[in-house]
C-alpha cells in the first residue's frame, strides 16, 4: 500500500491506496487561502504542512490495522506560484499562490516588449501574473531581501519534500514553467535572461531524475506516524498527477481536470512550438521518456459554478435540478466565463480578461443563467483540449466530473465520450502511480484505467453545441479588444 497525498489549493487529501487504484480509506483537511489587496493571494506553508501531518496520521493509524506494510509517501499538490524557503525549509515571506496577480503589469509590460513571446518560443511556457517568471521579477523589483534570505524558490509540492525529507529538489513537472527545456530537462539561460531575473538561478533547484526516491527523517516520521527512512515520492504535480490517475496512457489522449481550474492536458510525443502562436499554455516534463503534456490551464473552473450558484442563491445540491429545468442553449442566454481576478492564462494570456453574460431578457431563469456558465465552461474545456492537439480519448476528474448532468454537457460539447473514474482522489492515485514504478513495482495501467463510467454525447446536443461553440469563438474576438489594462 501507498498513502498518495494531494495538496490543493485549498484541501489536502490523504488515501490509502491499493496497487488497483482503489482507496481503503480517504481523509481530507482544509486550509486557508489568503486573499488580500493589490491581487494578491498567499497561503502559509506552516499551515499547509500541519495540514499534510494531520491527514497523512489519520490514514496511517488505518494503515496500522490492516497489518500489510505502507511501501512509500507519494505527494502531489498544486502547482506554479512561488514558495520561497531558506536551507531549513522555513517559509521565507508567505507562499504566493498560482492565483495571485501582483505580477500583472510587469507581464503587460512583457508582452508590449517581446519578453513573453521571446520565452514561449525557448520553452513553450505562456506566462501568467501567477507563475514563477513575473512572480520572481516582482520580488526583485519591490522586496529584494526576500530573494536575499531565501535559499531555494519553489513549489508547493517541494516545500512539503524539504520539510519532511531535508532535501532541496523539484520535480521536472514543477520546474517545466517557465525556464526549463523540457526535452533536457535543464533550465534556459536565455529563459532567465529575457525575464531579467539571471542573478536569481541560485533559487532553482535542480530538477530530480525520473523514479528518484526520497528518505523521510526521523523528526517527520514521528509526526506522520510512519517510519522513518520510508521512501517519499516528489511529485509530479497535480496536473499530471491527475492525467495518469485518470488512465492517459496514449498519445493524442486527453485530460480534463474539472476542479477550481480547468486543466486541460493532451499527451504528446514531440515537443513542438509554433513560434508565432498564442503564447500561453505550457509543456511539461512527465516521469515517462519521451513523453511531453501539453497542458492549457485555464483559471475557469469550478469556481466560476460555485460563483452563479450564489448569485441566484441556491447550492452545489441543487445543481442537477437546475441544469434539468433549462434546454442546451440556456433559454438564449451565454456566458463568457471569465471570473478570475487574474484574467486568463489558456488558451490565451490575458490578466484583465473579464466574464459577461448576453442574450439575457426578463424571461431568463435562474436556471438559465446556471447552464449558461456550466456550457460557456465546456466551451472553454473544447477550446483548450484542441488547442493542446487532442486526437484521442478524454477522461475527466475533479470534482465537477461528478455531476451526470454537467458532464453530459462536457461531452457533448466535446463530441467524444467522456471517461470519468470511479475513483476519486485521482491526483493522488496519479502520485502513488509514480511512486511505484519507482519502486521498481509498476502496477496495471489498464486495469486502473478500465475502472470508469463512460458519459456518451447525444448526438442532437452534439449538433446544437457545434454551432455554440463557433459562435462562443466569435464571442472571445470581440470582448478580447475589451480588456484593456485598466478593465
Amino acid at each position: 500500500m501507498i498513502i498518495g497525498v494531494d495538496v490543493g489549493t485549498s484541501v489536502t487529501k490523504a488515501s490509502l491506496l491499493n496497487r488497483d487504484g482503489t482507496a481503503l480509506v480517504t481523509h481530507s483537511m482544509r486550509s486557508t487561502l489568503n486573499r488580500l489587496p493589490g491581487g494578491r493571494v498567499e497561503q502559509d506553508l506552516d499551515e499547509v504542512i500541519s495540514s499534510v501531518i494531520r491527514v497523512v496520521r489519520e490514514v496511517a493509524a488505518v494503515a496500522e490495522t490492516t497489518g500489510e506494510p505502507v511501501e512509500a509517501l507519494a505527494i502531489t499538490g498544486q502547482g506554479d506560484g512561488l514558495w520561497l524557503r531558506d536551507h531549513q525549509g522555513q517559509q521565507v515571506g508567505p507562499a504566493i499562490s498560482w492565483l495571485d496577480a501582483r505580477a500583472a503589469g510587469i507581464l503587460d509590460g512583457w508582452g508590449e516588449s517581446g519578453v513573453q513571446r521571446e520565452v514561449f518560443g525557448l520553452t513553450g511556457s505562456g506566462m501568467f501574473p501567477g507563475s514563477a517568471g513575473p512572480l520572481l521579477a516582482h520580488l526583485a523589483e519591490h522586496t529584494p531581501e526576500r530573494l536575499e534570505r531565501a535559499a531555494v524558490a519553489g513549489y508547493c509540492v517541494d516545500a512539503i519534500v524539504q520539510r519532511f525529507t531535508g532535501e532541496i529538489t523539484v520535480d521536472a513537472s514543477d520546474a517545466s514553467l517557465p525556464f526549463l527545456d523540457v526535452t533536457t530537462r535543464s533550465y534556459s539561460q536565455e529563459a532567465l535572461e529575457a525575464c531579467g531575473v539571471a542573478e536569481h538561478r541560485r533559487l532553482l533547484a535542480e530538477p530530480a531524475p525520473p523514479n528518484k526516491l526520497f528518505a523521510l527523517d526521523g523528526k517527520a516520521a514521528k509526526e506522520l506516524g510512519l517510519p522513518a527512512g520510508l521512501p517519499v515520492s516528489a511529485g509530479p504535480f497535480d496536473l499530471p498527477a491527475c492525467a495518469f490517475g485518470s488512465g492517459i496512457s496514449n498519445v493524442g489522449d486527453g485530460s480534463l481536470v474539472i476542479g477550481t481550474t480547468l486543466g486541460c492536458q493532451v499527451l504528446r510525443d514531440e515537443f513542438d512550438v509554433d513560434p508565432q502562436g498564442e503564447v500561453a499554455g505550457m509543456w511539461l516534463a512527465t516521469p515517462l521518456p519521451e513523453r511531453y503534456l501539453r497542458v492549457m490551464p485555464a483559471m475557469v473552473g469550478t469556481a466560476n459554478l460555485d460563483w452563479v450558484l450564489a448569485m441566484v442563491g441556491a447550492g452545489v445540491d441543487q445543481l442537477e435540478t437546475l441544469l434539468a429545468s433549462s434546454k442546451p442553449g440556456a433559454g438564449g442566454a451565454s456566458a463568457l466565463s471569465f471570473l478570475s481576478t487574474s484574467g486568463e492564462r489558456a488558451p490565451f494570456v490575458a490578466p484583465h480578461a473579464r466574464g459577461q453574460f448576453t442574450g439575457l431578457s426578463l424571461d431568463t431563469s435562474q436556471a438559465d443563467l446556471v447552464r449558461a456558465m456550466c456550457e460557456a465552461v465546456a466551451y472553454a474545456a473544447r477550446h483548450n483540449l484542441e488547442s493542446a492537439g487532442l486526437t484521442g480519448e478524454v477522461s475527466a476528474c475533479g470534482g465537477g466530473a461528478r455531476s451526470a448532468a454537467w458532464s453530459q454537457i462536457f461531452a457533448d460539447v466535446l463530441g467524444r465520450p467522456l471517461h470519468v473514474p470511479y475513483e476519486e482522489g485521482v491526483g493522488a492515485r496519479g502520485a502513488a502511480m509514480t511512486a511505484w514504478d519507482s519502486l521498481g513495482e509498476p502496477v496495471d495501467r489498464e486495469k486502473w484505467a478500465a475502472a470508469r463510467r463512460t458519459v456518451q454525447p447525444h448526438p442532437n446536443a452534439v449538433e446544437f453545441y457545434e454551432r455554440g461553440y463557433r459562435e462562443y469563438l466569435v464571442s472571445i474576438d470581440r470582448a478580447r479588444p475589451h480588456w484593456g489594462a485598466s478593465s
